[in-house]
């Protein structure tokens, strides 16, 4: 399965980003991030697209689902939304769902790698 996690700006939920790429068996990452996301490094088998957060809601989901759709392969991707805001959570959830794939919600717990629905 495919992992696609967003990146805020809000730099101390990415201990929680990093230990799902590091603990989990990821054919590949996708890594969405905003031009103010403080450095993360890029994963090994991993793809980090920018976008720019300050667009309105409707903009920046186009944005993200020209910049995603050329780099996802499957039919369902893990889904990380530990970091960044609501509406980029909104555009990041929706232009998923319009290319469309399937949306499993996993997160980064003492017990390893959880997929939460």
């Amino acid at each position: 399965m495919e992992l696609v996690a967003f990146l805020g700006s809000d730099a101390e939920t990415y201990g929680q980003i990093t230990g799902l790429i590091s603990r989990g068996e990821w054919e590949k990452i996708v890594l969405v991030k905003t031009k103010d996301s403080k450095d993360f490094p890029k994963p090994e088998n991993g793809e980090v697209i920018q976008v720019d957060s300050s667009k309105k809601l409707i903009e920046l989901r186009e944005e993200i689902s020209k910049k995603v759709k050329e780099k996802l392969s499957g039919l369902e991707v893990a889904l990380s939304i530990a970091s960044g805001n609501g509406k980029e959570h909104m555009a990041l959830i929706s232009s998923l769902l319009m290319l469309p794939v399937g949306i499993r919600f996993v997160v980064f717990t003492k017990n390893g790698v959880e997929f939460i629905n």
